[in-house]
């Protein structure tokens, strides 16, 4: 059975723990979908783990939309959540309208993710006055590394911690279906987390949000040059990876790969008659 926004939001209001993950390709999403994550994200983190970028900065659109629609066809029960990129929502509302509206009819996503708190609650609103659920994210907002001076924990002033306050109650009552809170001290997040009536969605921001969100790649340990303080290897992909192309590359050059057991054969008496009518060019027959 799909899960919907009101899922999510029962699951909070019945205390059960709300595990999501990001997806970038069918695959991937197959294999989380048949897990049970009730919520697969389209992270526009793709430009950094898929892509190669250095931040989320030049992540298209089309970008999104592409991952969005190998994602969506591989999850049968997950709820969908497409990142709108970087100055894709922030021209107008009717900007936003436009490229969520692309997300959702074209990419198939059930829901999309915005950045932003007080100052982007006009846009939340009016997305969801037009049928389109909206995920709210606050803290460290990757769209805004720049002007944030980097990947750092927020909400560790009195001034910041009563902005996250306020910036959550403010996309609540826009109407967003639930909040991702990115490296927020973790006692902040408890008390977010029992003011509001949605979700919170967390990742670094502690244990006590509702859920918790982790990027595909960290989690199964295909990342190995650098490990976030916020996740945890579940496996060491990286390493198997290397070992099966290693041998995989040994045995191309040995001559063990393929062998007749993946190969395919021609009947003999087919082949009899290509050897005997194969003469060279010129040749009488």
């Amino acid at each position: 059975m799909r899960v919907t926004i009101s899922t999510i939001q029962k699951m909070k209001a019945r205390g059960q723990r709300i595990p999501a993950l990001t997806a970038y390709d069918f695959l991937t999403a197959r294999l989380v979908d048949a897990a049970g994550v009730p919520l697969v994200l389209v992270g526009d983190s793709l430009g950094m783990v898929f892509l190669g970028y250095e931040t989320t900065i030049p992540v298209r659109l089309s970008d999104v939309l592409h991952h969005t629609k190998a994602v969506t066809r591989g999850c049968e029960n997950a709820l969908v959540i497409a990142d709108m990129p970087f100055m894709t929502y922030h021209i107008s509302e009717e900007q936003a309208l436009e490229n969520a509206a692309l997300l959702i009819q074209e990419g198939g996503a059930h829901a999309v993710k915005l950045e932003g708190g007080r100052h982007m609650a006009p846009t939340v609103k009016r997305l969801v006055q037009c049928g389109i659920p909206v995920m709210g994210h606050i803290g460290l907002t990757p769209q805004s590394v720049h002007q944030l001076g980097g990947f750092k924990v927020q909400g560790k002033s009195v001034e910041q911690a009563q902005r996250l306050l306020d910036d959550a109650q403010a996309l609540q009552d826009a109407g967003a279906f639930a909040i991702v809170l990115e490296c927020v001290p973790a006692e902040l997040s408890r008390i977010i987390t029992a003011r509001l009536q949605i979700p919170t969605i967390g990742i670094g921001a502690g244990p006590d949000c509702d859920g918790e969100i982790q990027v595909i790649s960290d989690l199964l340990g295909l990342v190995t040059d650098f490990v976030p303080k916020h996740t945890k290897h579940y496996a060491q992909l990286a390493d198997e990876i290397r070992s099966a192309l290693d041998r995989y590359v040994a045995d191309v050059a040995a001559r063990a790969f393929p062998t007749e057991q993946q190969s395919f054969s021609i009947d003999p008496d087919v082949l009899a008659r290509l050897v005997a009518e194969d003469v060279g060019p010129g040749e009488i027959r």
